[in-house]
């Protein structure tokens, strides 16, 4: 089995045709101008990157998997791909006006990764961490639903909440907001999403099949 941080190398295609995307609309609640230089951290395939990209000046999307950042430079070609982590993000101090993380913080939500963020950011830079959050009801069949529930088993609870790492670094109290957003899958959309999934992606082949 796959390190489940890691296993998301071995299910690059089904996270770029499975994972939701974000809307434009995202931008208009972050308080960051146009001309900005931004940072998409731990960016994934680039769902977000093709977002940053059509609003701020440059967009630099670090991702330290090999072939999601493939598809970042594929689907977002003017974004300037860098392979780094969080706990060591391949820029100088003070090099973006804000850091963008989109459903990734829970990955690396420890002081040292806050350090780093809170390094490459210019003063008064902005810190936005983003996650899709489903309203319901979605439309997907229990059965479906238990079988996940099966193969997630029991995780075990995080060592500390991400808000709290985040309150340990030099930033203003956290600010909420939200944008409607809506997302249209098939079923081999749906199925793609399931198998991008940590604790499946991380099973060998035969087994996530």
């Amino acid at each position: 089995m796959t390190e489940p941080s890691k296993s998301f190398d071995r299910a690059a295609d089904e996270y770029e045709h499975g994972r939701p995307g974000y809307p434009d609309t995202i931008a208009d609640v972050v308080p960051v101008a146009p001309s900005a230089t931004v940072l998409d951290l731990a960016a994934g395939t680039g769902k977000l990157t093709r977002v940053l990209a059509r609003r701020y000046a440059r967009v630099i999307a670090v991702e330290p998997l090999a072939a999601l950042r493939a598809i970042v430079e594929r689907e977002a070609p003017v974004a300037v791909a860098l392979d780094g982590r969080a706990e060591a993000i391949p820029l100088g101090d003070a090099a973006v006006d804000a850091v963008f993380v989109a459903q990734a913080f829970h990955w690396f939500a420890n002081d040292d990764a806050v350090a780093e963020i809170a390094r490459v950011l210019r003063p008064g830079g902005v810190l936005a961490i983003l996650s899709n959050e489903t309203v319901p009801p979605v439309p997907l069949p229990d059965a479906y639903r238990k079988r996940l529930e099966e193969l997630g088993g029991k995780r075990p609870p995080a060592a500390s909440d991400w808000r709290e790492t985040i309150a340990r670094g030099p930033f203003e109290p956290l600010r909420r907001a939200s944008v409607e957003h809506e997302q249209v899958s098939d079923k081999a959309a749906v199925l793609a999403f399931a198998a991008s999934l940590s604790f499946i992606a991380s099973r060998d082949d035969r087994e996530a099949a």
